[in-house]
């Protein structure tokens, strides 16, 4: 009987253990969020955008980004801010904010050079932009396919999104340098997201050849950034100055 009782408790014991640990303990034991590195640069836009909602959403208690301080953040992580300073960031534009009120600003020295604009919930939504020119897609944040003239369009000082698109929007037709021949190939391997280097003298890039079967669609196959043109799903096309 003593033997039977014994066996017993040390199944219990060892169940007992084998429990998972609660997520609390999780988060406290690790120090930090799991779901995002301190160089947030290492992630794509759209991981970049997820990391940045959960983060808000969390400290906030359910509330969504704004899409003016989402623009700001991407942003500000293009010229390095860490994931703990744009954490922090959020702590300081949520504090003392009673539920369901805003209290953020960008900073009197930053110059919007872009806007996102979201359709939610695929409602129709129009979006004052910092430029006055015909705008394009930059980078496509939804996983819907943001298609110019059919969800999405420009006028005069906005953009206008629909059934869906959420994208980032800069000025197309920049002054930048002249092109002349000056032309790259960049290449996706594999279906792979790859980078390829561009010189920013000559302005911003165009697509002037697709070279492969896949689609090359910017904002979701291609992109630049900061001298450097990524491509990504099977795209592999000839880009040239504007």
């Amino acid at each position: 009987m003593k033997r039977a009782m014994l066996v017993l408790v040390l199944a219990v014991s060892a169940a007992t253990l084998s429990l998972p640990t609660p997520a609390s303990a999780q988060r406290s034991q690790a120090g930090a969020r799991a779901y995002a590195p301190e160089d947030l640069r290492q992630l794509r836009v759209a991981d970049q955008v997820r990391v940045l909602e959960t983060e808000y959403y969390e400290q906030s208690g359910g509330r969504r980004l704004p899409d003016d301080q989402l623009d700001f953040y991407l942003d500000q992580i293009r010229s390095g801010w860490t994931f703990s300073r744009i954490r922090a960031d959020i702590a300081r534009s949520l504090g003392g904010n009673r539920p369901g009120q805003g209290g953020w600003g960008p900073p009197s020295d930053w110059q919007a050079r872009s806007v996102v604009c979201s359709s939610i919930k695929d409602r129709y939504a129009q979006c004052a932009t910092p430029f006055r020119g015909r705008a394009r897609l930059v980078e496509n944040i939804s996983k819907t396919r943001c298609i110019e003239n059919r969800n999405w369009g420009s006028r005069r000082g906005l953009v206008w999104v629909d059934n869906g698109c959420r994208g980032r929007f800069a000025e197309d037709g920049r002054p930048g340098g002249q092109g002349g021949d000056y032309s790259i190939t960049c290449s996706s391997l594999q279906e792979r997201y790859s980078t390829c280097a561009w010189n920013a003298r000559y302005g911003e890039p165009v697509l002037v050849q697709r070279l492969s079967k896949a689609r090359c669609d910017e904002g979701r196959d291609w992109g630049y950034r900061r001298g450097q043109v990524w491509v990504d799903n099977g795209c592999r096309a000839r880009f040239a100055a504007r």
